[in-house]
């Protein structure tokens, strides 16, 4: 049975970015990465490192100042993609202050810093490193300029962009796109005759975030095909891992008779 998708929950403005860290992001918390105080003045972070299992990172807190985390993280290598476009992620968070100190961490994709206040202070902390990135709303919103998309800041290995695409010597047509956060059975392509459409949700929400994030967007024919050729007569396959769409564009049978 097909999925059906409830497209009028996706707001969009045409020509306007939801989030300047991903162009197919319609809905939801915007940024590579969210820091929020809780409750019980331990510090809430969410990061966005696309391709990466859980199993996969690395974190570790400075034992000098107790001030920072540092985490790192590689991509998961698939079938048919080079080497060299392998993701290697690595950054920090933490706090800004001179208070307090981090007392642990539950976590890694979503951490929770438990902190202690080592000096008195009057106003409560609200000084966290690094400042919150890729959270839109530097375009002015009386103009129609495009507003160029960032790049990951975690990145220190591999491509920084949202898509990525490429075509193999057997006259195939790869392209990637990251929906962090999203499981691939909450992700779906719908191929058309001009375009592949495709769309994902991150359902499985954390008590912690403020909602879910829903991705949109489209690969046209012209990109993928050299010649004009329906979309539908290709064999279109997919498969999504850790926050990562991936689809592959075979070209159409010949025909024995040609």
């Amino acid at each position: 049975m097909a999925a059906y998708i409830d497209m009028s929950r996706i707001p969009y403005i045409p020509g306007r970015l939801h989030a300047t860290n991903n162009p197919y992001q319609r809905y939801g918390p915007k940024g590579f990465m969210e820091i929020k105080v809780l409750n019980n003045d331990n510090l809430y972070v969410r990061v966005d490192l696309p391709g990466v299992p859980d199993d996969a990172i690395r974190y570790r807190v400075d034992a000098v100042r107790q001030k920072v985390v540092f985490f790192s993280g590689e991509e998961t290598h698939r079938d048919g993609y080079k080497a060299e476009d392998v993701r290697e992620y690595s950054g920090t968070a933490g706090l800004g202050c001179d208070c307090c100190e981090i007392t642990g961490v539950d976590g890694v994709l979503r951490m929770i810093l438990a902190r202690v206040k080592v000096k008195d202070h009057d106003n409560k902390c609200t000084h966290f490193l690094p400042p919150n990135t890729g959270k839109s709303g530097r375009y002015d919103v009386n103009s129609f300029n495009w507003v160029e998309v960032e790049g990951h800041p975690f990145v220190v290995k591999g491509r920084k962009d949202t898509l990525a695409s490429q075509r193999t010597s057997d006259g195939c047509f790869h392209f990637s796109v990251d929906m962090p956060g999203v499981c691939g059975d909450d992700m779906f392509v719908l191929p058309n005759e001009n375009e592949i459409k495709f769309y994902g949700e991150n359902k499985e929400v954390h008590e912690h975030d403020e909602s879910c994030r829903i991705f949109l967007g489209a690969v046209s024919n012209r990109q993928c095909c050299s010649y004009g050729i329906p979309l539908l007569n290709h064999n279109i396959s997919w498969d999504a891992e850790f926050g990562v769409l991936k689809v592959r564009v075979s070209p159409p049978p010949r025909n024995n008779n040609e």
